[in-house]
């Protein structure tokens, strides 16, 4: 399950990184921002083919979510996650399974899973040993504009499966609430934070969405 910093059930923003850091910022730098407004989960998210980058930026992000107590999870690179010792890793439909997932990182790493619109590959991934299944999109989303259009109903449905839930896709604090009250314990944004000018603030409206 994911680590209960807080002595409380884990819920919150779950930030992802965008593809280029925001103007004036180096990528650390923009992460330490939405740390300071509350983030309780970071991925790191690049899809670049410059594995020497992705390695030096990866473990930038970990000493920084190290300090805040946040953990650090690795999209898709399940061998750049063991060899940073990251918190653990999220897989997509083309990725390992969760099972095999958990054989290289071992039995602490937080291990999620896209399950897009799909309870089925939701139900699939609980039983290979998922620790929070993701769906989405929700809403328009900039960086996902042809992924498959999720419901709310999904996160009503996927209460069920007995595991933190993350919803996904053009989040923003006006819309945000219907998906909390639908049974999101994670919201996971990208542009709903990191392209805000001001990211502290930003992810500060959106953990309000979480009472205490």
């Amino acid at each position: 399950m994911i680590p209960n910093h807080n002595h409380r059930t884990p819920r919150g923003v779950y930030v992802i990184t965008p593809s280029k850091p925001p103007a004036g910022l180096e990528l650390a730098e923009a992460v330490a921002c939405a740390l300071a407004g509350g983030a309780s989960l970071v991925q790191y998210r690049d899809k670049s083919t410059d594995p020497g980058r992705r390695r030096l930026e990866a473990n930038a992000l970990l000493r920084l979510c190290r300090t805040a107590g946040v953990p650090l999870i690795v999209n898709d690179d399940l061998h750049l996650a063991a060899e940073l010792g990251a918190d653990g890793v999220h897989l997509g439909r083309d990725d390992p399974s969760p099972a095999a997932a958990r054989a290289i990182l071992g039995p602490e790493a937080i291990i999620g899973v896209s399950c897009y619109n799909d309870l089925r590959r939701a139900a699939w991934a609980a039983q290979e040993g998922a620790d929070y299944l993701a769906f989405g999109r929700f809403f328009p989303s900039r960086n996902k504009p042809l992924a498959v259009q999720a419901d709310p109903s999904l996160l009503r449905a996927g209460k069920g499966f007995g595991l933190p839930l993350v919803a996904i896709g053009g989040i923003t604090p006006e819309n945000g609430p219907s998906l909390v009250a639908a049974g999101a314990d994670f919201l996971a944004v990208i542009e709903g934070v990191f392209g805000q000018t001001d990211i502290t603030a930003a992810c500060r409206r959106l953990s309000r969405l979480f009472p205490d």
